[in-house]
This record gives C-alpha cells, structure tokens and sequence, in this order.
C-alpha cells in the first residue's frame, strides 16, 4: 500500500511539473530555453529535458531559433507548436456574440461576430451558436472534427460542477441550464465554461495589457457589469462563482431598479443600459442635445450615446462622465480591497477611452488609501473588444494541451506494460 501511495503521488507530481512547463512555454513571449525551465521550475536539465522530449513526442513542443537576439548565433528555445491542432474561443454578451478560431499557439485564423439576444434562452441561444461555429469553420476551411476545445464566456455568475450559470441576473431562463453538456454533445470535443469578465481578466494577463501582472482587477463594462480578479497570479471564483459581481454593488440606496431585484446597484446607474435610459429620459425632459433627433427617445443605446459625446454633446459627456465617476467608487472599494496593481477597464461601454477612464481614475485617487491608490494603474483593455474572447482561447488551449498530454503518457504507460508482458 506504501509503494502504491508514492507511485501515485511521483504520477501526480510529474503531471503537475509537465502542465507547469507547458504554461511557461505557452506564456514565453518569444520562447524560452531549458535552461531557464529548469531555472523556474527548480529542477535538474535532466529532469526538464526529459518531460520536454514527452511533449515533443506528443508534437505539442517544437525547437525554434530565439528572436529575441537581434545579431549573432540565436540560441534554440522551446515554442508551443502552432500546427498541433485549433481551438475555439466564444465571447458570449448580453447583445453580441463573438467567435474566434485560433491555432496551438493562440494566432487568430479567423473570427465572426453577430448581434445576439440573450433574453431568448438557453435553446435558442445555442442554436445560434452553434450555427455560427460551423459558419467560422466552413470560412477557414476546417471540419469540425478538427477542433480540439472550445472555451465559452457567458455574462453570469458560474456552477463549476454543472458546466452552466447559477442565479444570473441578466440571463433569464439560463438558470441551471447544462451549458458545457449541451455544447459538448454538438461538437463532440472537450467545453470550458467561464464567466466573461474572468476571461476577460484572463485574455488581457496573457496577450494585453496586463502581461506579467499578477494581481489583476478587469472591469466588464457592458450592458451589465462584472469584474474579472486575477489574485497572485490565478483567477478567483470565490465559493459559489460569484466573485466579482461588481455590478451588483449598492451606489445609491435608493437608487432605480436593478434586473437583480435591488436598487441603486453598479449596474443600474452605469451600465449600458443605465446609459441609454438615462439620455432619453433628458430627451423627454427637452434638454439640448443631438440624440434628441433618435425617435422615440427609447431607442436610444449607450452606443448613441457614446457616439453623440465623441462628437462634442455636452449632455452625451455628462452622462459618461457620471457613469464613470460611479464606476470609479466600485473600483476604490476594490482597491482598497485587494490592492491590485492594474484595473484593466473594457467591454463595449469602454471603448470610449479617456471620457470614461478619467472620471474613474479621479474617484479612485479621491477614494482610495493612498498607498493603494498610488499602486494601481488605471488603463483601458488592449485587446479592445476581444479579451474575453482571447481568454476563452487561452481556456480552451488549456485543456486541449492537458488532454494531449495526457494521452501520450498513458500511450507511453501501456507500451511499457506491454514490454513487461512480453518478458
């Protein structure tokens, strides 16, 4: 029984050092050498070179000349090995859709994006999704059976264990649903479900913004709003998976009516929805303003509105820049909370840049601890409307190499057993 207990611990250790390696080479940047795997990882050139052969043989790791050396003989380093195989990555929002297929080592091949309603539920959602997949690959040329994970973001709070979302506010009938089953039936490959803005965390860490820092806040301002937590490196869920509702914190007691069924909430004073009420309400009120030619005022969106304060709208500004400054006192709370040193902002409400992240950044220095405040450095999202889209494709690639991994070593395990046999 001892044997067997430090067989089973040497197996489960090897395991963890192989998807260590797997990460480093995947998140290089350019490569990186044996030398400084072993380095990092603490273990011997032998051990290294020995776990780097396994995942050569599996044809996931391939040898390439650094770039990283402008002149001279470049050094060999280790590079994920692009041709393996493709994943996908789907951003699924509240109004959008977006689908990215990308090779082994996370290039774009080709993305489609398309309006979506989430209000229509789980069936009929999925349905569209599915049918835009299949449109993605038949644009790329690739049979389905060619896909190796897909990695799905969706706008709700996630049950881990069911594959799908618990207590979605802004999901109305999605409650419960099997999402990963559902998909994983369609596509017959490997389904990671995430929360949005956790993969927006996730894609801005590995390909944006906040490449290299481990304590990482990414504010989703969208219709609704959510924050992604990357703490000491890794993504924080939190017990039930409602880490980083930030959207549902109180701003105003009293305060207008949230989908979540309380008042005053984030979301309910700046997310894109609040935005565009709140510009035809000053319509109605006959305020100057150019959104005053959208008929009838309800037709108004946070894009309008963004649109009209880019060309100069006093009252289209004025909105964004109250909508920042309550963003700004969620953000000060986390700040104070947990001391991030980058809040990345992005979503579609985002993409207005300095109007909205200014009055954040002024409510953060205004509400914050200065040692926190002075820490922390506000940007917007470098990947623009794709980070959760990216972080889907960084999930994805995770389990595809884990799985190919996997594989190859038990394939390895039963050749050794068959030898046994033999003798």
């Amino acid at each position: 029984m001892v044997t067997s207990y430090i067989s089973f611990t040497a197996d489960n250790v090897k395991k963890f050092n192989r998807y260590a390696i797997l990460d480093l080479i995947r998140f290089s940047g350019g490569g990186i050498s044996r030398v400084e795997l072993a380095r990092r990882m603490g273990l011997t050139r032998a051990a290294v070179t020995a776990i780097v052969n396994e995942l050569m043989d599996a044809g996931l790791v391939c040898e390439a000349e650094s770039l990283k050396i402008p002149s001279g003989r470049r050094p060999v380093v280790l590079e994920i090995d692009a041709n393996r195989g493709f994943v996908i990555g789907v951003d699924t929002g509240a109004t959008h859709i977006r689908l990215m297929l990308a090779d082994f080592a996370s290039h774009t091949i080709a993305e489609v994006e398309a309006a979506f309603d989430i209000n229509r539920g789980p069936e009929m959602c999925l349905f569209e999704m599915d049918a835009l997949l299949r449109q993605l690959l038949e644009k790329a040329g690739l049979p389905l059976e060619q896909i190796c994970a897909v990695g799905v973001g969706v706008p709700g709070p996630i049950d881990t264990g069911l594959g799908g979302v618990s207590g979605p506010p802004i999901m109305p009938g999605w409650d419960g649903y099997p999402i990963r089953d559902h998909l994983q039936e369609l596509w017959h490959c490997p389904v990671t479900i995430n929360n949005d803005a956790e993969l927006g965390a996730l894609g801005e860490w590995a390909y944006g913004a906040g490449r290299g820092e481990q304590n990482l806040v990414y504010l989703k301002v969208g219709m609704g709003i959510g924050a992604g937590l990357l703490l000491d490196g890794q993504i924080y869920h939190g017990k039930t998976g409602s880490a980083g509702e930030i959207g549902h914190i109180t701003i105003e007691e009293n305060g207008p009516l949230c989908t979540c069924g309380n008042r005053g909430c984030l979301e309910a004073m700046a997310g894109g929805k609040a935005i565009g009420y709140r510009a035809a309400e000053a319509v109605r009120r006959g305020q100057r303003t150019q959104l005053a030619e959208i008929v009838p005022p309800e037709k108004i969106t946070a894009r309008d509105v963004m649109v009209a304060a880019r060309s100069g709208d006093l009252l289209a500004q004025q909105i964004v820049h109250d909508a920042g400054a309550h963003l700004g006192t969620a953000v000060a709370s986390l700040v104070n909370l947990i001391n991030p040193g980058m809040v990345v902002v992005g979503g579609g409400v985002a993409q207005i840049g300095d109007l909205l992240l200014e009055p954040i950044r002024q409510a953060v220095q205004a509400r914050s601890l200065k040692p926190a405040s002075g820490a922390v450095r506000i940007t917007t999202a470098l990947l623009e409307r794709r980070s959760v889209g990216m972080g889907a494709v960084v999930q994805a690639l995770s389990i595809a190499l884990r799985t190919i991994s996997d594989r190859k070593e038990v394939r390895v395990k039963e050749d050794e057993y068959d030898e046994m046999d033999s003798n």
